[in-house]
């Protein structure tokens, strides 16, 4: 019998206990055969050495550790990519849980195309007692598919990745970006850049969104993030739907801090380059007072959605 290959899961945290320990016991009680250690990484927070207890004999391992790189989401899981000793890498966000035959799936997936390198899945999406399912009806995604639609399923949570491919290949998440957000898109992006990234049409990532996220309502960082994207990826420009999406969310996040010129500049611009781009019109909307930006929020949460 082939030996399953060793798995390091990489958790980053920042005060979310209970929630953190859930992840953990999801992780460590998948339907895998092979060695599972979890990196716990806390970020600008005091590290809990009592989660190692969790591990149960020499197959499920915790660890914990202290963010050593950039503080933030990008330093954080860098700090637990580089400790991690595992042959495949995965990521699992603090307030998410693995679904059981999350792991063993997607490593017979990656264990099927030896060209491949990053294995992504659906996910279970839970917010204010909604539950909607989110799954992409594709088995491969491109560069090109992700520059035209952000594809919120592909959640970090999803991520499987080749060790050698973070180490040797298209490198580490960067940390360059504003405040780590989008930083899980833009590691798609080059992800991409270097092979089509394998896609399972099973919800197999319990993903709860709640007013804790660790980005609600920061919208001045969410608007200086996504400028730096537009700015590091020119290949937007090849694809017009994909560059007024980014910047109608941008107009809808200076909407949202109460920047109205720099809304109707933004909104202008994603017209420019889709007029039936929605987030446009929304972002105007909130910009005018004729809707709340939380009350959209909202909605699109309970649909599975983000803006």
């Amino acid at each position: 019998m082939t030996q399953q290959p060793t798995v390091s899961v990489v958790v980053p945290t920042r005060d979310r206990p209970e929630l953190l320990r859930a992840a953990v016991r999801a992780i460590l009680a998948q339907d895998y055969p092979g060695l599972i250690e979890v990196v716990v990484v806390f970020d600008q927070s005091a590290p809990d050495e009592s989660l190692t207890e969790l591990g149960s004999g020499p197959a499920r391992v915790v660890r914990v550790i202290r963010n050593a790189r950039t503080p933030g989401l990008a330093g954080a899981r860098n700090s637990g990519t580089l400790a991690a000793e595992g042959e495949l890498v995965a990521f699992c966000d603090d307030d998410d849980e693995w679904l059981p035959a999350k792991l063993a799936a997607q490593v017979d997936a990656l264990a099927g195309d030896p060209a491949a390198e990053f294995v992504c899945c659906g996910i279970r999406v839970n917010y204010d007692g909604h539950t909607v399912d989110r799954v992409l009806d594709k088995d491969r995604i491109t560069l090109d598919d992700l520059l035209r639609d952000r594809m919120t399923e592909l959640h970090p949570s999803t991520f499987l990745i080749r060790a050698t491919a973070l180490r040797n290949g298209f490198g580490l998440v960067d940390e360059e970006i504003p405040g780590s957000y989008a930083e899980d898109y833009e590691f798609l992006l080059r992800a991409a850049r270097s092979a089509p990234l394998i896609n399972l049409r099973t919800p197999s990532v319990l993903v709860r969104w709640h007013k804790r996220s660790y980005f609600a309502q920061r919208w001045d960082t969410i608007s200086e993030a996504l400028q730096w994207l537009l700015q590091r990826y020119p290949e937007f420009a090849s694809q017009p739907a994909g560059e007024a999406r980014v910047a109608g969310q941008i107009a809808f996040a200076q909407a949202a801090s109460g920047d109205r010129r720099g809304a109707l500049r933004w909104a202008r611009r994603t017209l420019r380059s889709n007029p039936r781009e929605p987030r446009a019109y929304l972002a105007l909307a909130v910009a005018g007072r004729v809707v709340r930006a939380d009350a959209v929020l909202r909605t699109l949460h309970k649909r599975g959605r983000g803006i």
